[in-house]
């Protein structure tokens, strides 16, 4: 160190600057430890400056249209994400593949209208998903959730969901709370293998009461134990206009070939009488 003192000074600078950057905080947000929070300011936009080690970010009760992945990808510690109540859309693709760590993220009451493969494949450490309540949420692909595999909560209810494949959940190791309710599910032989799922699941589902059927009418506000067992019956016991066609094709083939198994072998016992006949007739006249 020279004897000015000037590397001490150089250093306390630098070191008030890193403070200075540590406390930074977007504008209308506030600021903790790690934390910030931004609900309920009519933000339009995703906020700008915020510390790149923040760990918990809320940004509910807003006018957010869009998240932008780049600017997400350089909070790279977040674990916790809270974008519920926004105007989010569907081109949610690919959008979270900068954080990695998230383990809570909250999209409920927004637009959403389907969740594919590169939605959420990036979060392979999320526990706590939540995009209930939004209405205009029509599809999940089969494999959707396939990468987060520490998937523990997982809440679709309120949605314009119909249908949802026994395996989408299923093959979700760790699920152990599943909302379901309020949704517009379409109850026929398709829908079977899910409900049967969820009657022998030791996963949990919260407002099981108000899991019921939408479609067809005559299934219309019924239960799901109840339309498990009158799918059953009507699925696996009733026969369409089509496999009594089909049934009838058979039995016209059956009976086709046995009467044709018939002849044939008729004709072969006359054949071998008659030729049985004309080898004895021809010993007869030898003999003679």
């Amino acid at each position: 160190m020279s004897p000015s003192g000037r590397p001490w000074s150089l250093s306390l600078v630098f070191l008030l600057g890193m403070a200075a950057e540590g406390i930074s905080c977007p504008s209308r947000c506030s600021c903790q430890y790690l934390e910030v929070n931004c609900s309920g300011q009519q933000l339009q936009q995703f906020p700008v400056d915020i510390p790149l080690d923040t760990r918990q970010l809320i940004l509910a009760a807003n006018n957010v249209s869009y998240l932008p992945a780049v600017e997400l990808s350089f909070l790279a510690d977040l674990v916790y994400l809270d974008c519920r109540k926004n105007l989010l859309g569907d081109d949610l693709d690919f959008t979270f593949i900068g954080v990695a760590k998230l383990v809570y993220l909250d999209l409920s009451f927004n637009n959403l209208t389907q969740v594919t493969f590169s939605t959420f494949s990036h979060l392979l450490s999320l526990v706590v998903l939540k995009i209930s309540d939004n209405p205009n949420l029509v599809a999940i692909e089969k494999d959707a959730f396939a990468n987060n595999t520490w998937l523990r909560h997982l809440d679709v209810s309120r949605t314009g969901l119909t249908f949802l494949d026994t395996s989408t959940v299923r093959d979700l190791p760790n699920l152990r709370l599943l909302g379901l309710s309020d949704n517009l599910w379409h109850c026929n032989c398709s829908f079977l293998d899910f409900v049967t799922w969820m009657m022998e699941s030791d996963v949990h589902f919260p407002d099981a009461d108000n899991i019921t059927c939408y479609t067809p009418v005559g299934l219309r506000a019924l239960r799901m134990p109840a339309a498990e067992a009158q799918l059953h019956f009507s699925c696996l016991t009733q026969l369409y206009k089509q496999d009594y066609v089909f049934l009838c094709l058979v039995g016209f083939c059956i009976f086709l070939a046995g009467t044709t198994a018939a002849w044939l072998a008729g004709l072969c016992a006359v054949i071998y009488e008659a030729h049985a006949s004309k080898g004895e007739e021809e010993e007869e006249e030898d003999t003679a």
